[in-house]
Order: structure tokens, then sequence, then C-alpha cells
């Protein structure tokens, strides 16, 4: 949908009150619907660019300036005049096709300031502001000008001055990739250039003290700030540099050595917003929906070809040593370094995917995901990566067909893997026959990944250019009914709003990093961070469900750092429409049945009515419960870090006067996460929305709660 759409799309859903000002006032003013946040504009003496924001009259922005540089012309910086102002508002609702819950509402505030340089060639830029009640959105906006038809931007100088040194949950600002731990520090301490976990990535570039975002942040006043963008569309990602001495951060975009600047734009353009997200308690971070609102309506219509749903893989096996993705042993892919040949034990066989899919079809899994079913795997040797796949050609162990009509027989949706290798104008190449394979084979879902450094050189993940990569991939899929979940991804900035096929990512320090990271993996408060940090930006695609926590038999200096009731909640705790039982079959067995603990992994659900986090704190825990379409079944998940606490879970979320069955799955009394994670219990019991209950979580523990009629 184009910029007038939207505009009419305003008018006629909402009561837009437009003033215009002749004359310029010095200060200009919107505030939330609830009015508890406040943003002022105005121009410097210099005529630069200014604002600030408050929160129930308190400054949490203090004074910050805003400019543009760019390539072989004059900066968009000082002598700015004001044209006109026009405020509105807007109060509108939409549903989600799928998501964490049914229905959004879409209420704010706005600005939107005219600007033009009083001398030089008298430029125009227009800032726009987006105040919700729980927080605020603004973006640049060049519209079309004699003087203004394409620039390259080598800066955009975006600044948020804090009012505090604050705490931070931060990760480094990397141009390729978003797999650091998340640290906690004060503000003034943030070291990005001295983080020590980027050995452990297969490409990481670090050029500044720099943060990626979503940045969550905690005043001493107990006010929660998170920072971060919405609706990226063909420009560079955003870090945000960081200047420790003045508590204040200016964007710094993922820059392109072959453009030699960061974004090439051409006029009439809007930026993406740049959000900060303001509230007075943890979980609201999370329940807010404001950068899905700042992106565009739904283009695609219904999506009926993507249905949420779990899935089983050959996947985990690989990262934990019993197999490898490829055939010939040339490789260890299991380590990503070459091997002896002739000692690789391909995991994807034909026998083995059957297994799979027996095994999904008896416990109510409805998806499979095969890797290493293509030929090329032992070709993918550090930058020889150009042109090692070719999506269509199975390994001759792997009989396509075979698998393809038995999971049809079974009622299993095979999911497609497509590794580009980071090579994205190879697979850009390669679409039209791809995914015209997948639709020939009925496969509406593709994982994708972009393993390595980009190719071409110069290029970066999270640029322009492969920002512009991944929307031609979302573009190409929808064509083909086909949903996509990325990996090594652009960071999500609620573009699922506008593109439903876009339905979940990657984009953290996953599960497999506690297969074969050096450093003992991911630590326990890792998901609790992520949940307030990562998680903001959208669904993500963790893969959990480990029951065998030690692997011995396979990688005895490796294990998951949590309990197995935590791998149970995850189901709950962190969203995504897809979610992976990522364990081997026979880990889900115990002497020849299933898992008692598995039926949650049965239960649990996908896709939600609605989702309300019930208790947290950033870094520590968090208690979150979601109500399943449909159904109208209740999840709870809670998730701890390494402290032992005790949480008190409040049903007055249930419909009043209904009885209810509830299955708690919680850590044992001799739980831990490192001495004896695989303890846990099992309790039943009715409840009503007068109930609560007192559950201990062990120390890198949880709990999941099934909540039925």
């Amino acid at each position: 949908m184009n910029r007038q759409k939207i505009n009419l799309f305003l008018v006629v859903t909402s009561l837009f009150i437009l003033s215009a000002c002749s004359k310029p006032e010095k200060t200009y003013t919107v505030t939330s619907p609830d009015s508890n946040i406040t943003v002022d504009f105005a121009l410097s003496d210099s005529g630069q660019p200014m604002y600030l924001v408050h929160y129930k009259d308190k400054a949490v922005i203090d004074t910050s300036y805003l400019s543009f540089d760019f390539k072989s012309a004059p900066s968009l910086k000082d002598h700015f005049k004001v044209l006109n102002s026009a405020t509105g508002s807007a109060d509108g609702s939409w549903k989600m096709p799928w998501g964490e819950q049914l229905e959004v509402r879409d209420h704010y505030n706005s600005l939107i300031v005219n600007l033009q340089e009083e001398n030089g060639e008298q430029r125009k830029m227009n800032i726009h502001f987006k105040v919700y009640d729980h927080g605020l959105g603004f973006r640049y906006e060049f519209p079309e000008q004699p003087n203004m038809k394409e620039v390259v931007i080598t800066d955009e100088n975006t600044e948020f001055k804090l009012t505090g040194d604050h705490e931070v949950w931060w990760q480094p600002g990397d141009w390729d990739s978003y797999e650091h731990l998340f640290h906690d520090t004060k503000f003034s301490e943030i070291n990005a250039n001295a983080n020590g976990d980027s050995d452990e990535l297969n490409a990481s570039y670090i050029p500044e003290n720099a943060v990626n975002t979503p940045v969550t942040m905690k005043t001493a006043d107990g006010l929660y700030l998170s920072f971060h963008e919405a609706d990226l569309t063909n420009y560079a990602g955003m870090t945000l540099k960081v200047d420790n001495d003045n508590l204040s951060m200016v964007s710094e975009l993922v820059g392109s050595d072959r453009l030699g600047g960061k974004a090439k734009i051409t006029i009439p353009f809007d930026t993406p917003w740049r959000t900060i997200q303001i509230a007075e308690k943890p979980g609201d971070l999370i329940e807010s929906k404001m950068t899905l609102n700042l992106n565009d309506p739904n283009e695609l219509g219904d999506v009926p070809y993507f249905t949420p749903m779990k899935y089983v893989g050959i996947w985990w096996e690989m990262h934990i040593g019993k197999s490898t993705w490829d055939l010939e042993g040339s490789q260890d892919m299991n380590t990503f370094t070459t091997g002896k040949v002739g000692s690789a034990k391909h995991g994807a066989t034909t026998e083995n995917a059957i297994k799979y899919i027996d095994f999904a079809a008896a416990n109510g899994i409805k998806g499979l995901l095969v890797e290493g079913w293509n030929t090329g795997w032992d070709k993918w040797i550090n930058n020889d990566r150009e042109g090692v796949f070719d999506f269509i050609t199975p390994y001759p162990d792997y009989d396509f067909k075979k698998v393809m009509a038995y999971a049809k027989e079974k009622g299993i949706q095979v999911i497609m893997h497509h590794e580009t290798s980071a090579a994205p104008m190879t697979y850009e190449k390669q679409m039209d026959k791809a995914y015209e394979f997948m639709a020939d084979n009925d496969m509406h879902a593709v994982k994708t990944g972009y393993v390595g450094e980009i190719i071409p050189d110069g290029e970066y993940h999270h640029g322009q250019w492969m920002v512009n990569h991944y929307q031609k991939v979302i573009n190409e899929t929808a064509k083909w009914k086909i949903a996509v979940d990325a990996h090594e991804p652009i960071k999500a900035t609620g573009k699922r709003r506008t593109y439903p096929n876009m339905v979940s990512r990657e984009g953290l320090r996953g599960q497999e990093f506690n297969a074969w990271a050096k450093d003992g993996g991911n630590p326990p408060d890792h998901l609790p961070t992520v949940a307030f940090t990562r998680m903001l930006a959208g669904p993500i695609d963790f893969t959990p469900g480990v029951f065998n926590i030690k692997f011995n038999d396979y990688k005895k200096e490796n294990q998951v750092n949590t309990t197995l009731a935590q791998q149970l909640a995850l189901y709950v705790v962190i969203y995504s429409p897809i979610q992976m039982a990522c364990d081997l079959p026979e880990h889900y067995m115990v002497n020849g049945k299933i898992h008692p603990a598995f039926q949650f992994i049965t239960d649990v659900g996908v896709d939600w009515q609605q989702s309300k986090v019930l208790d947290g704190e950033v870094g520590e825990y968090v208690v979150i419960a979601r109500e399943e379409r449909k159904t109208n079944n209740w999840f709870v998940g809670g998730i701890t870090d390494e402290n032992a606490r005790d949480q008190t879970v409040n049903f007055d979320f249930l419909e009043p006067g209904k009885v209810y069955h509830a299955t708690i799955y919680k850590d044992g009394p001799d739980a831990d996460w490192d001495k004896n994670p695989e303890s846990y219990a099992i309790d039943k019991m009715d409840v009503t929305n007068d109930s609560s209950i007192d559950i201990h979580m062990a120390p890198g523990g949880g709990f999941a709660i099934s909540i039925m009629q």
C-alpha cells in the first residue's frame, strides 16, 4: 500500500483533524491519547531540528538533534524554517491473520512538521511523529522537489539523548549478525568493541561502539525504554552509536563498501520509523503492538496456504554430532571445518525422514523440516560458496518423491530448506525454479539461511542491499503462496503486518549455540533477556523442546543450560507461529512410550486469541499466558535465570463462571539447570478465575501449564 493510500485509510477510518500554521510557533507539541507522553519539536538557534520527550511531565529523552550527511551534497542540518505543521489523531483496529492476538488497536496522535532550508538549494524535509500510549515513532519524509532527486546518505544523525545512566540490556551493533549474547551494564559502561563472543560467529563486523536494536533500558525511577525501528524498507538497518560520556545514542546505519555510503534513496522517500517504547512495567513492552501499527496494512490479504504449526526435523542431530548435513564426508558441518573424507553420517536419508514423519503423525505434530537433503554441502568451505546449492537436486540417499508422498499420506507438511550460503545474487537467479519446484510438490513454507559473509564483498547482512534482497524473497514467495522462516535475517521491524507470509525468523543466538559454542552455550539469563529485547521486534524461530539436556552420548562438553520444564515453557514465552520440537524422536521416548512431559508439546497452541504478560523482570524471569484461537484453551509459561524463585500464578484472566482442567509441568524438587536438569513433576487440578497457585522454579528452570475446558 503506497503512502497516498495510507493517508486515505487514516481519513476514512479515523477522525483526522488538520491544523495548518501560517506562522510557525517556536515549539510544536503532540501528546499520546492518554496524555502521559509529550513530544516537543523545535528548531535550534541555528535552525537545526530537535525534539524532546516527556513521560508524565518528566523528561525521558532530553534535547536531541536531527540531521543528514550526504555523499557529494551538503548536509541537511541547519538553517531550516517551518513552512507549516499538521496535527491529527486516529483510532482504528485491524485483525492479525495469525499472531499473538486476534485484534490490534491502532490509536495515536500525530504531528507532521514541514521544513525547508532558508538558503542554498532550499531543500525540503518533513518530520512525522506518531505518539501512542506506550511510545512513539518518528520518521523523515522527503517530498518530491526540484533540487533533490537522488542522494547517497553517508550518515543519518538521529540522536537519542538520555536523561540518566540507565541500566541497559544490549548486544553489539554488528553489521552482519544478531547472534551475540546480551550484556547487562550501565549505559556509560557499554563497550561493544570489547565483546568476547564474536569468535563463535561465522560472520561478524562491529565497526563502532554501537548497539543493535531493540535495545532495552531501565531508568533509576523504574521506567522501561526500548529503542528500535519500524517499517525498514529500501534502507539500511540502524544500529545506535554510543556516546558513553554524554549518555547519548546516534543512529549509525549499516554501510556498503560498494556504495561508499549507507543508503541510496530516490526522492520522494520515507525513511523507517525510529521508535521509542515507554512502559512502567516490563511486560507492557512485550504486549505493545506499536511496531506493527507503524507498518502499512496487509497487502496480501488472507494467506490460507500458511497454517501456524509445530514441526520436527532433521536438524538438531547435526548440531550435536549424531549426523552431518553432507553425504560425502569432505566437510564436518557440525563444526564448520574441513573433516576427513568419508567421515560423514548423512542425516537426511529417506529412512530417517520417514522415522520423523511417523513420530510427528503419532504425536499431533504437523510439520517436518529436512536439512541436508540437497547436494552441495560438501563444497561449502570458506568463501567457495557461490552456486553451491540448486535447491532441486536431492542427495542419492534421499528419495524426495517417496518422502513427499509418505508425508502427504500421513498428513504432514514438509518445510523446504534453502541455505543460500550468503550468496544472494545466486539465490535470486534460482528463485523461480526453486519456488516452482516447491509449488509442484505442494510445499508452502521455506526456511532460508544466509550463513557466512555476504557475497559480493563489501555488502553486509543488514545493509540496504540485503534489506532489498530479503524483501524480494518475501515478494517472490508470496507469488508462489509460500511462507518464509528466515535465518541469519535482517531484523524484524513489523513488516509481517504488511506481508503475513513473513512468518518467523532467527535473528538471535539460538538453541544451536548450546550444542557447539566453545563458551558453554547460552547462559540461563539469556532467554529471560531475549523476551524483553529481541522478541519485541517479532516472532523468533528459537527451536525449543530439548529433553536430552546433556546429550552426553554425542557431546559431553556441551549441554542446554535450562531445565526440561523451561524447555516446555518456551513454547508459550518465546513467540512464533511455527514452533519446533527440535530433539531427536528417541529422546522423546521413555521405555518405549512417549515421554509424559511431551503431552504439553502436543497440546500447546501456536496461534493466539490474546496474550498477557503476568509478571517479569528483564534478564531475570517472565511469565506469559496465551489463549489459543478457536479452542479458547489457555497456556502459561514461566522461565527464570540462574536464580531459583517462587512464582504465584493468578488465573484471573480466565472467563468467570467456568471450571478449567489445568495440567502443571514444573521442575522437580531437586531440579537444577546444571546438576539435574531433567527432573520434573506433573500436577493436575481444576481452576477458575478465582484460583491461584504457587510454583517453585529451579535455577535455570520454569513451568508450563495447559488449561482446558
